[in-house]
């Protein structure tokens, strides 16, 4: 789960891990007359006695180096003394380094009699031993069989049989208001429950295929990869984020919906990893003005902006054609039309509908593989060849000194080698940034919603923003690999 505030969930290897408050609502008692007492479940009692003995507890563990001697520049004790030794003591001061076992909570739930295990990515990554706790009391050791980053979804497995599973709802059929239960295990007190209901559906967080529920179950650290059950007992999200400026629930709680999940397990059982689409091409809404200047009816589809080598030049698509249609599914915005490729079939033709010149026309494209073709980027070479001038090391703005990722810095904070993003190497007290909390050894992974790997990138979506007129920009932070937003006055 992720923190979309600026507070610290459990030190998993990635992204945070946060969810459930044990509360047990009690039904408020409302009169016959009033449409807000329809559906109202007396008692959370029996869903949870149904559903409990499924839901588990991650215990997760990895070799951390920490150092010998002390360092004068953060509190003893601190996560980041590793890691201010040997990158911001600029007298020089250095020590040998020991190993030490570091352990981190999180949640999960059992899909499958023969012990198949959903969780958050960020739950179980860089973790060398996976440990998991039964409703029961019982532990078995877990292997992972596979991950999907980008929508934060982890498969596990424990060598059993028989035992007692969940399986997942539609996430589709929830509606604005429905009842929703969480389970998970809130600061690692033990398996606990929490009731709300779905507050919005839809949002979308840093994801290109985020799709969460929003809910006011309270949610807090230690529940990532909990499950988030409706009134029948079925998982209809992955409680995955909050939000919240000093890391407690405030109510305001995002689970991956289950459509997306299930898409995603599927595949992670099956192949081990994720087998997405690929059509190649850029994309951009097609707004009110844009329909008007090139003669649409209607403010919809993807208006593609570019056609780079890829499937999508092979079939003949063109800069300027609308994508209407997409292997049957009416596309009506630039996130539509990235799912929908994402979950059609690699390696077929597939129709895609287009308006091209006020014509519509059916093309159709043999998609590419998503994973293939990002593995396969390369960063593009100077027109006239010659090397990119050098970074700068570091960059001073919005209260904050920041550096580039290195695999260095990433190994120092416990980060997976060929981590990215710009590392807060310093924070001004009087600053907005150190009202909010943010601290040396944070990582910037994205400003503006969008990524950022040098501070050029930090620099440029800053400008934008003060360019655009607003009054903050929101960071998305990793904190010890949990992640979290924070928005930031950039006047």
């Amino acid at each position: 789960m992720r923190t979309l505030s600026l507070s610290d969930f459990a030190p998993a290897a990635s992204r945070a891990a946060a969810l459930a408050l044990g509360l047990g609502l009690a039904a408020s008692v409302l009169p016959a007359t009033s449409a807000l007492a329809l559906g109202a479940p007396d008692s959370f009692a029996e869903l949870a006695e149904k559903v409990s003995p499924s839901v588990v507890n991650i215990t997760t563990s990895s070799i951390v180096a920490t150092p010998t001697s002390d360092t004068p520049m953060v509190p003893e004790g601190s996560p980041f003394e590793d890691f201010f030794k040997d990158f911001m003591d600029r007298n020089g001061q250095g020590g040998d380094d020991r190993q030490q076992r570091s352990e981190a909570l999180g949640s999960g739930f059992v899909i499958s009699d023969d012990g198949y295990i959903v969780t958050n990515n960020h739950v179980i990554e860089g973790a060398d031993e996976i440990n998991i706790e039964f409703f029961d009391g019982k532990q078995l050791a877990a292997k992972l069989v596979g991950t999907d980053p980008k929508t934060d979804i982890a498969v596990l497995k424990v060598d059993a049989a028989d035992l007692p599973f969940v399986a997942f709802g539609n996430s589709d059929e929830m509606r604005v208001g429905d009842w929703v239960m969480a389970m998970g295990n809130p600061l690692g007190q033990g398996f606990s429950v929490s009731a709300g209901i779905v507050s919005a559906r839809g949002r979308e967080l840093s994801g290109t295929y985020d799709d969460f529920l929003q809910t006011d179950a309270a949610i807090n650290k230690g529940n990532s990869g909990g499950p988030l059950f409706n009134l029948d007992g079925d998982v209809i999200g992955v409680n995955t984020a909050i939000l919240s400026p000093s890391g407690g629930s405030i109510g305001i709680g995002f689970s991956m919906a289950s459509n997306v999940v299930t898409k995603v397990v599927d595949q992670l059982r099956e192949f081990g990893e994720t087998r997405r689409g690929w059509l190649g091409v850029k994309i951009q809404d097609v707004t009110p003005d844009v329909a008007e200047a090139m003669g649409l009816s209607v403010s919809a589809g993807a208006l593609i902006t570019d056609v780079p080598a890829g499937p999508a030049l092979d079939a003949g698509l063109l800069a300027g054609d609308v994508i209407t249609t997409f292997n049957g599914q009416e596309i009506t915005d630039v996130r539509d039309l990235t799912r929908t490729v994402a979950d059609s079939p690699i390696g077929e033709d597939v129709p895609v509908v287009v308006l091209r010149d006020g014509d519509e026309m059916t093309i159709p494209v043999k998609l590419g593989r998503r994973e293939e073709a990002e593995a396969a980027e390369a960063k593009p070479a100077n027109a006239d060849g010659s090397e990119t001038p050098a970074e700068p090391e570091e960059l001073e703005l919005l209260g904050l000194t920041v550096q580039p990722m290195t695999d260095d810095i990433a190994k120092s904070l416990n980060l997976p080698a060929g981590s990215e993003g710009l590392v807060v190497m310093g924070v001004d007290a009087a600053s907005d940034a150190g009202a909010k909390g943010l601290s040396a050894g944070d990582v910037i992974v994205e400003a503006g919603q969008q990524k950022v790997t040098t501070v050029s990138d930090f620099q440029a979506r800053v400008t934008a923003a003060r360019d655009e007129g607003r009054k903050s920009i929101l960071l998305l932070i990793r904190r010890e690999g949990n992640p979290r937003f924070i928005a930031l006055s950039v006047e």
